[in-house]
């Protein structure tokens, strides 16, 4: 099963549900700002990609963080940032079983689907 991770009323999960729709690929959506997200698949995500990648720090609430909060991060940190924080995870994140596919990228999603 194909699991689509990320916030409802982003914008770029509009584009990337609408991708998915339009390909006819069938998913299952978790929005983990209303259903939360557990501390192995944050983990596994980690481990796969780096939480460099997975922690999204372009965002508004990585933005107000301290320079306490912001220093020293490592993967834990990060983890327990965003579990505290699920608008911190970069979005979305595609589960397709195999690997998983994080932000949206046309190109990427095309090399697997089509």
């Amino acid at each position: 099963m194909i699991t689509l991770y990320g916030i409802k009323a982003c914008d770029t999960m509009k584009k990337a549900r609408a991708w998915l729709d339009e390909k006819g690929v069938s998913y299952q959506f978790h929005d983990y700002k209303k259903d939360g997200i557990d501390t192995e698949r944050l983990a596994a995500w980690c481990a796969e990609h780096g939480w460099e990648t997975i922690l999204n720090r372009q965002g508004t609430t990585y933005r107000k963080l301290s320079d306490d909060e912001k220093s020293d991060i490592d993967t834990e940190k990060a983890i327990a940032l965003m579990q505290l924080n699920p608008s911190m995870i970069k979005r979305p994140v595609l589960d397709i079983g195999s690997k998983r596919l994080v932000g949206f990228k046309p190109d990427l999603y095309a090399a697997e689907f089509e």
